[in-house]
């Protein structure tokens, strides 16, 4: 009788594997798929031949956000096949996952090849109860092949080492969330704008693109009628348009100056036009930042995580999309303030010139996107240590 071909193992057809180390990870909600990623970014400046595997669980909804270099989907089923083949091909160096530790076959099949595995991010309803198949009978063993778990929570931690789980290797961290390296500025510029600016009130349009220019050129207009000092900064998204936006502020007779060109923002200037290169300088000296790229609805959007790192506090349209569960965040927080029309935008910018206020909001943007620097921090010095006990290891076979 001819045997039935049989259909191939999902590893099978996937993309080959780079050269170098890999890094899996694993995720079960969009935010934390952002934050893997963005480890796996920072390692790559560390360890430039390092690659970064991401899966994450069935049905979660990725679309628009900045991803890992090799986004593969959902993990093949659990068996001992699947497993197998998967683990023969990608050959993972170390791995971070996060949720539930559900995958028995797998966390068995990395634990006999030695590879290194950071459960992070456990939280107390990721937890199984003892009617879970993994705590009661097998729990020691599976527990036994994860390297570490983080949990921000001590209930989960006390649990876990009820468990079993040796005391040394559960520690308690913040929740794995996407943490900010805002761009830097020249420290004398910083200072000698803030002499020029004085106790002048200024906001900011980061990564405008030329076609919101309008809408926001009359947002200052609305502005200024109450706050007639008031200057706007506008960043622009794509540096070949500064002549454009130029000729474009020429025509709407708002005094401006050109910083590309040498024009600083006199007492007579309203506008301030830029490439959108020192942003670091410029959300330092903004109490108040609208995040552009954003006001057309179908728009993607832009990261708001260096603004609020810097401390400004946070405007946006309804084009997020790329990033929305990071600016729900920062709304929930009291740090981000969407703006759905353009008397929203200029009664937003002129209530948020009150310091109190804009400071309010600043503060909570930085509390948010720097809470779980030392999670990340924490996670990239373990990771790197599993990559170099692997490199030892290769390097005496």
């Amino acid at each position: 009788m001819q045997r039935r071909p049989t259909a191939p193992s999902r590893s099978s057809v996937l993309q080959p594997r780079p050269k170098g180390e890999l890094l899996w990870v694993h995720a079960t909600t969009p935010e934390r798929y952002l934050a893997l990623c963005d480890i796996g970014r920072r390692l790559k400046s560390l360890r430039p031949d390092l690659s970064v595997l991401a899966s994450w669980e069935p049905g979660l909804r990725l679309t628009g956000t900045v991803g890992c270099d090799i986004p593969i989907g959902p993990l093949p089923d659990d068996t001992a096949t699947e497993a197998r083949d998967f683990l023969n091909h990608w050959q993972p160096d170390a791995c971070i996952w996060t949720g539930t530790p559900s995958r028995r076959v797998m966390l068995k099949q990395l634990r006999e090849r030695k590879t290194g595995v950071l459960l992070a991010d456990l939280l107390e309803n990721e937890v199984p109860n003892r009617a879970s198949r993994w705590l009661p009978d097998q729990r020691k063993r599976l527990l036994d092949g994860l390297t570490c778990i983080l949990t921000p929570s001590k209930a989960v931690q006390a649990r876990l080492i009820r468990a079993g789980f040796p005391a040394g290797r559960v520690e308690l961290a913040a929740k794995l969330r996407v943490s900010a390296i805002p761009p830097g500025c020249n420290d004398d510029e910083l200072a000698s704008m803030q002499q020029v600016l004085g106790s002048r009130p200024v906001w900011l349009a980061a990564h405008a693109k030329l076609s919101e220019l309008p809408q926001i050129l009359e947002t200052h207009r609305a502005a200024l009628r109450l706050l007639h000092r008031l200057l706007l900064v506008i960043a622009l998204d794509d540096p070949q348009d500064l002549d454009a936006a130029a000729k474009l502020l020429q025509d709407s007779g708002l005094p401006f100056a050109d910083w590309e060109n040498g024009g600083e923002p006199e007492d007579l200037c309203q506008v301030l036009l830029t490439s959108g290169e020192d942003l670091g300088l410029w959300y330092r000296l903004s109490p108040v930042a609208l995040i552009a790229s954003s006001l057309d609805p179908a728009a993607q959007g832009q990261s708001p995580l260096d603004a609020a790192a810097l401390g400004s506090a946070l405007l946006h349209g309804p084009g997020i999309h790329a990033h929305r569960e990071l600016y729900e965040r920062l709304a929930k927080a009291g740090a981000a303030q969407p703006v759905r029309a353009q008397t929203d935008m200029a009664d937003a910018v002129v209530a948020l010139s009150a310091p109190d206020k804009a400071a309010e909001m600043a503060l909570a943007g930085w509390q948010s996107v720097t809470e779980s620097a030392a999670t990340t921090d924490k996670l990239l010095d373990k990771v790197q240590a599993l990559l170099d006990q692997r490199e030892d290891t290769n390097a005496g076979t």
